[in-house]
């Protein structure tokens, strides 16, 4: 467990940047409530994957060796062998929490996004204003419930015209992988 270098910071915080916009300051700056002296909390490289925990549960984690510790704090993501950075589904409540763009899913449509497939236009039910392609997006169900993320293939004016078959969000991760990949989460 160390924290992440300069270029790691970077790729990490882009990718975050792309989903939550200027709340990526809410997420840094955010206090700690746990242990006898708080702090904020931190990002951790720990096995090519990254975390997001408090300063207090890195200062009683440091007892336990390396080789040992399997976890710290919330898995945001990893870094592949391509040196690229990978968010995971475990951020989806910290990116629902600070998203700068969502979209909400009809109900019939709620199972086809969770078995991996991308949100076509027919499957949205509504989508923030001001949404541009290539934007990081939230996808819920239409009680809010934070059901994935992905990428906008299209932009909010865009969507209004688009064929009812086009893809509106390119599909990045969502709470079926934890059924799907169970052995690799």
């Amino acid at each position: 467990m160390r924290p992440l270098d300069e270029k790691e910071t970077t790729l990490v915080f882009e990718k975050l940047f792309k989903f939550v916009g200027p709340n990526l300051k809410h997420i840094i700056e955010r206090p700690a409530m746990e242990g006898p002296d708080p702090g904020g909390y931190c990002f951790r490289l720990h096995k090519n994957r990254v975390y997001y925990t408090s300063e207090s549960l890195v200062r009683r984690a440091t007892s336990i060796a390396r080789p040992k510790l399997v976890s710290l704090g919330l898995p945001i993501g990893k870094i592949t062998k391509s040196g690229q950075f990978r968010l995971t589904i475990h951020s989806l409540d910290l990116l629902a929490a600070h998203a700068r763009n969502k979209i909400w899913l009809k109900p019939a449509a709620e199972m086809t996004f969770l078995y991996g497939n991308s949100v076509t236009k027919s499957m949205l039910a509504r989508i923030t204003e001001n949404t541009k392609a290539g934007d990081g997006v939230v996808v819920l169900s239409m009680s809010d419930l934070p059901l994935g993320f992905g990428v906008a293939a299209r932009s909010t004016q865009d969507c209004r015209k688009a064929d009812t078959n086009a893809v509106v969000v390119h599909h990045q991760a969502d709470n079926g992988e934890y059924l799907r990949n169970e052995e690799e989460l």
